[in-house]
């Protein structure tokens, strides 16, 4: 068996007006489930496919109160290229975002519901991951995450650090995944998290259970009325094991 992430999933208080805002960002197309539920993928893009990390935008009512522990770093090709993004999208309603990073090379924007992210002066390490150069989650041990997430998933695990851990598709496409170690601790339910699915023809139960079995928590919510599976990772971070497809 194995699982691959497919998709990150954001909450928003407006998912019809985040995911347009989204959707000029990264140049992607917008689709909907129904009704509180707005999907961005590439143009011409075959779901799931590790050239892309989807976006599925949520509506939910809850506001936001901490940083999120899981953002988007925006990949740029020259310093010319940053800057003309970061006007792009001030111009698209984000607004510059401080979280304590101090003078660093990269900008560090909000999103219109105050979803922080990163857009990254130009590094030759993400020259061919298309818009998003890596979905990137905080946490207090990296070399602990990449061993869970490592055999969690069927990427391959680039670089481990005490600081951080870097993973990408096993098929060398699409953007990274990378833990960067932060000394804030986890207080609130990730309002961005990451789905995994397994491969078609996989069983969802037993994929969960294997996941179990390698250090994932349960969430003790109550999932009777769901078709996916809730789990959190070892540091406790939600995600959802969805149905293989």
């Amino acid at each position: 068996m194995a699982t691959r992430l497919v998709q990150i999933n954001m909450k928003a208080h407006d998912d019809s007006a985040l995911g347009r805002f989204w959707a000029e960002v990264l140049g992607w197309g917008i689709d909907t489930e129904g009704p509180g539920v707005t999907n961005l993928e590439p143009v011409g893009f075959s779901y799931p496919d590790p050239t892309a990390v989807c976006i599925d935008l949520i509506a939910r009512p809850e506001p936001k109160t901490d940083k999120n522990r899981v953002h988007i770093d925006l990949a740029s090709t020259s310093p010319a290229h940053q800057a003309e993004l970061v006007a792009r999208l001030k111009e698209l309603g984000a607004t510059p975002a401080d979280v304590g990073q101090g003078d660093v090379p990269w900008t560090v924007m909000a999103d219109p519901e105050g979803n922080e992210f990163c857009v990254l002066e130009p590094r030759e390490i993400y020259r061919d991951t298309g818009p998003i150069a890596a979905v990137v989650v905080d946490c207090a041990d990296p070399r602990e995450m990449a061993r869970f997430w490592g055999e969690a998933i069927d990427w391959t695990v680039h670089e481990v650090t005490d600081d951080q851990a870097t993973m990408r598709s096993a098929q060398g496409v699409g953007p990274y995944l990378e833990f960067v170690r932060n000394p804030d601790t986890k207080s609130v339910w990730n309002r961005v998290h990451l789905d995994v699915a397994p491969y078609r023809g996989d069983d969802l139960a037993a994929e969960a259970a294997r996941l179990r079995a390698l250090g994932a928590l349960d969430p003790g919510i109550d999932q009777s009325a769901i078709h996916w599976t809730v789990l959190a990772d070892p540091e406790g971070n939600e995600f959802c094991l969805l149905t293989p497809r």
